[in-house]
């Protein structure tokens, strides 16, 4: 950041622009001025998600490995009015964390989901990556499912389906007590 600030704060000869140096000098200090300022935008608007986010639903960002631009993306999927999802089988399904039988013979499996948002999936797999690093029963899970002899990613595909099912139960909490509130009012 600091080569960047210093090439924002270059002053070139903006009369010499047709010289391949001078050219050089003021289009790197007009992309280093407009990196400053989306750098700055986003960092605004990281706030006011995280604000939003501790508002809407701080039990989710309170489990582990759910952060503010990931609940935010959760959020977003189960929208305004989750009662229109009929169950947190539903909920999986929109995130793309629904199970698709894949069985062929006698061989039972179940493949990724390619439908759904692609974003929520995105939040659920970095969720789900997080606390395969950090969360000891999340570590135990993956190895049990791997020692039942499903691969990784079919592990880490039901774990996402875990935490589908988790989010949705604390976002329909939530949207209860506003309901309550609401109907209080």
């Amino acid at each position: 950041m600091q080569l960047v600030r210093t090439l924002a704060a270059w002053r070139p000869d903006l009369t010499a622009y047709r010289e391949v140096e001078a050219a050089y000098r003021i289009s790197l200090k007009s992309l280093a001025r407009r990196y400053i300022e989306l750098h700055d935008e986003i960092a605004d608007l990281d706030m006011m998600i995280k604000a939003i986010v501790e508002d809407l639903a701080p039990e989710l960002v309170a489990r582990n490995s759910i952060g503010h631009n990931g609940a935010a993306r959760l959020l977003l999927t189960a929208g305004d009015n989750p009662e229109r999802l009929k169950s947190e089988a539903s909920f999986a399904a929109l995130c793309g964390a629904s199970p698709v039988p894949a069985s062929s013979g006698k061989t039972i499996r179940h493949r990724l989901n390619r439908g759904g948002d692609r974003a929520a999936n995105s939040a659920l797999h970095i969720i789900a990556i997080g606390r395969l690093r950090t969360d000891e029963k999340t570590k135990t899970y993956v190895a049990r499912r791997i020692a039942e002899g499903h691969s990784k990613l079919e592990a880490i595909r039901s774990l996402k389906r875990y935490i589908a099912r988790e989010v949705f139960g604390i976002i329909m909490r939530r949207q209860q007590d506003i309901n309550r509130t609401r109907i209080a009012a």
